[in-house]
């Protein structure tokens, strides 16, 4: 992987975007195997963990698969001289890419001045971005963001962030104050766009800053349509990948799938998250995948009840076995 692999992929750009407690690595490594997107993202890890003595557990966010390849690791905080640390530790850890989340609503991380509180304070954002850089040695440095906090802002704020060159902006089309209430604002990437194409003239990089539009998409050929409406170089797609690592499979149909299909890979993930998670995190997140296997079928109240009790691999094996077997 060459050290800028944004320059490497072909466009538009279709990626997974980052999910805490979804995207871990036991749910990317089954995506990479059945479906693989253009890029990878972790789960955000927090900067001021990493620089402290709890660093090891937080480490396993972090785990990855060579298969995962361009893969971004995703980190927030406040502290520019702690995004100069982790992005040395990055680059030893072997990773493609830094992301840096300017978007996150959850209050807990606003409350240290991290994620969309950043859009606030435009200074140290960019602060943030060229300590960052520092320390990636030469690893590309990109910002997945929001349009605005109260109101759309897409100009004013992508306008900062093109001072400091990060090699991507991905713009969650909503507002802070939006969250996911509303339909994503697209036409707001337009200007996104031409921003970054008049900061190339100016900026002595000459390397111009790619914009990848997320929210509302829900297959890559949405992705797709969407690039060539609106002119942005890619796509990040969320939700649609719940039950689903076949979404970005150009071989399969995920509408063709059967529920035996499907079980077997749910069972499949299940023993995996196990393997990597057991006594480190509770099995009792891989419920939501669970449900999400199977969402969509007729006649699957009784089996989603029983997938909703389990508490570990072996148990979702049985439940998925004995339905099976009917």
């Amino acid at each position: 992987m060459s050290k800028n692999f944004w320059k490497t992929l072909n466009k538009p750009i279709i990626c997974l975007a980052p999910m805490a407690d979804v995207t871990d690595a036991a749910f990317r490594f089954m995506i990479a195997k059945y479906g693989k997107p253009d890029i990878m993202w972790t789960e955000f890890v927090s900067v001021d963990g990493l620089c402290s003595a709890g660093k090891e557990k937080l480490l396993l966010d972090l785990k990855y698969s060579e298969k995962e390849r361009p893969i971004v690791a995703q980190i927030f905080g406040s502290q520019p001289e702690n995004f100069t640390k982790v992005a040395r530790l990055l680059k030893k850890l072997k990773f493609d890419g830094i992301d840096i989340n300017m978007g996150c609503p959850d209050k807990k991380v606003e409350k240290q001045g991290a994620g969309a509180a950043l859009i606030k304070n435009p200074k140290l954002a960019q602060e943030i971005i060229l300590a960052a850089k520092k320390g990636a040695g030469g690893l590309p440095v990109s910002v997945k963001t929001r349009i605005g906090y109260n109101k759309i802002e897409t100009e004013e704020w992508v306008s900062e962030l093109l001072k400091a060159e990060p090699a991507a902006i991905i713009l969650h089309l909503r507002t802070r104050k939006e969250m996911s209430k509303v339909p994503a604002h697209w036409e707001e990437i337009t200007k996104a766009v031409a921003l970054s194409r008049q900061a190339n003239v100016s900026l002595p990089s000459k390397e111009r800053t790619l914009i990848i539009g997320n929210g509302d998409v829900k297959t890559p050929a949405e992705g797709v349509a969407l690039c060539e409406k609106y002119g942005c170089d890619g796509v990040m797609i969320g939700r649609g990948i719940f039950g689903n690592p076949w979404l970005f499979s150009k071989k399969i149909n995920s509408a063709d799938l059967t529920l035996e299909k499907k079980l077997k890979v749910m069972t499949e993930h299940a023993k995996l998250y196990e393997q990597m998670f057991h006594g480190k995190k509770n099995f009792l997140i891989m419920r939501k995948h669970l449900g999400a296997y199977i969402k969509g079928f007729d006649n699957i109240k009784k089996l989603r009840v029983q997938l909703m009790a389990t508490t570990n691999a072996a148990e979702v094996l049985a439940v998925a076995k004995n339905y099976l077997q009917k």
